[in-house]
């Protein structure tokens, strides 16, 4: 299957997530108010935090599955489907039970509320337990289908699930009860009939043998990788949630719930970050198995550049006008002024981390997963220190704050340690020409839109219409720059599709 197909089956998934998510924050706000949606940012956190028991299990299955599909032999990998999902369904148990015994202390002594009872906040992160069981096995599954290239079966299912999910809990709020423990009994059974439907399509794509056992000595051979992934995971779970963890024990509810609104506002950038990635990943990997290094570095930079064309220019427009863009979307000017600065810290730092996905990618699809690692770690030890003063001091902007400077860290140290391994001598150009010029541009437009647009007394329409004008201006501009070779090759499509 083509990468340019794969690519618009994951766009469109993540278009249309992001939309459906988007359309329902309102409803949540008037049904639930702020400090319940706090709770719904809590448990996006705590499902974030607990994908640490993976242990590297879904990227493992993605490789595997990758690495057969290429040699042809795409059934071997049921076996090891079959031993990991054993696995898989034991956790989410494990589970459930860990949060149903912790959500009293949870509810007494972490989070902090002035409308909502410690007896609400406790059943809810009960609830919140058996939605995150519910859900796990997802993970393993949708990564069998990346692995094997089947993003539009994994893409379809998603929609359908996301839709259900989001719109049958706006029913449920209206029609049923507009309570945060029905929101949550919903998730719950929605997310049982979505890990079953991704099993039997990951299934359906492998082929399921008559006879299959517990396949120890497949795990054995995958454990070393599954290892270094869960110490991967670990890392960058503390890197990307500890600024959400900290300000959840700072701060009450209520301004915990603008931050999580914030975060979902840029997870909008997500949507073209996560199809590119689990596009991209499985046909590196694919290459570096057949020895085709030359492809291999034609996907690697013309894919960043193409990604930060496009990814940049929408960061800066989110950045400058955060506020109005928030208004449309909350109808609540007040909390659109709170909320616009913590949106532009993040959403700067989300589209560099965007880009630093190729790099990650590209250590996976050598199995180097001690490098990911010793990157995380050298951050971690730079920068924990610094997240907690600035989530300290500054509180609910300290957070974005300290996101952005980790950002900028990450791909400096990111960009130098990985290309010291791989690729060698392509690293200050991938840098400097595939990074650096589409965000130069950006940041250009983007002080020409402080300047000029947002602060020139322009109504709110104008200052949006000039905003989109701006981002395709710049997007255009950044794309009419790429030299002639990268273009020819983009317009025809080669490379970009699996030979």
């Amino acid at each position: 299957m083509s990468l340019s197909r794969n690519l618009l089956a994951g766009l469109a998934n993540s278009i249309w997530s992001a939309l459906i998510g988007f359309a329902v924050v309102p409803f949540y706000l008037k049904y639930l108010g702020i400090e319940a949606y706090g709770l719904i940012g809590f448990f996006v956190t705590t499902q974030a935090v607990l994908s640490l028991l993976d242990m590297g299990l879904a990227p493992t299955i993605n490789r595997e599955v990758a690495r057969c599909s290429a040699l042809g032999s795409l059934k071997e990998a049921g076996r090891l489907l079959h031993t990991l999902a054993v696995v898989y369904w034991g956790m989410a148990v494990l589970i459930a039970l860990l949060i149903l015994i912790l959500a009293p202390w949870i509810a007494e002594y972490w989070l902090q509320s002035k409308q909502l009872s410690s007896q609400t906040i406790a059943h809810s992160v009960m609830l919140m337990g058996l939605v995150v069981a519910c859900r796990w096995p997802v993970g393993l599954y949708q990564g069998a289908l990346i692995g094997a290239q089947r993003l539009t079966v994994s893409s379809g299912i998603n929609m359908t699930m996301t839709t259900i999910s989001s719109l049958g809990a706006v029913a449920v709020l209206v029609f049923v009860s507009p309570t945060i423990e029905a929101f949550f009994i919903w998730q719950a059974c929605v997310g049982i009939v979505y890990a079953i439907s991704m099993r039997l399509a990951a299934w359906h794509v492998i082929g399921e043998a008559q006879k299959i056992s517990f396949d120890l000595v497949g795990l054995k051979r995958v454990w070393r990788f599954s290892a270094g992934m869960s110490g991967v995971a670990l890392s960058a779970t503390v890197l990307t949630q500890l600024d959400k963890v900290i300000l959840s024990k700072l701060l009450g509810l209520e301004e915990y719930g603008q931050y999580m609104l914030a975060t979902l506002m840029v997870s909008g950038l997500y949507v073209l970050i996560l199809p590119v990635f689990n596009v991209v990943y499985p046909r590196l990997s694919a290459l570096v198995v057949t020895g085709e290094t030359e492809k291999l570095t034609d996907l690697y930079r013309i894919g960043t550049r193409m990604l930060g064309t496009v990814l940049f220019p929408i960061a800066m427009a989110f950045a400058v006008f955060a506020e109005e863009i928030l208004r449309v979307w909350t109808g609540n000017p007040a909390l659109s002024s709170s909320v616009a600065p913590v949106v532009a810290f993040l959403a700067m730092g989300a589209a560099l981390h965007g880009v630093m996905f190729f790099p990650y990618a590209l250590q996976l699809a050598y199995g180097k997963t001690r490098l990911p690692l010793k990157i995380n770690l050298i951050l971690i030890i730079a920068l924990v220190p610094l997240i907690i003063m600035f989530a300290m001091t500054y509180g609910v902007l300290g957070g974005a704050m300290a996101w952005l400077v980790f950002q900028v860290l990450y791909l400096m140290l990111g960009t130098w340690l990985t290309h010291r391994q791989l690729l060698k001598g392509i690293g200050l150009k991938w840098l400097l020409q595939d990074v650096g010029i589409p965000l130069g541009l950006s940041l250009l437009a983007g002080i020409f839109g402080y300047f000029v647009i947002r602060n020139a007394g322009y109504s709110f329409g104008v200052k949006l219409i000039s905003g989109s004008m701006l981002t395709i201006v710049v997007a255009l501009l950044s794309f009419a720059v790429l030299p002639k070779v990268v273009k020819n090759i983009l317009l025809h499509q080669v490379g970009l599709r699996k030979t």
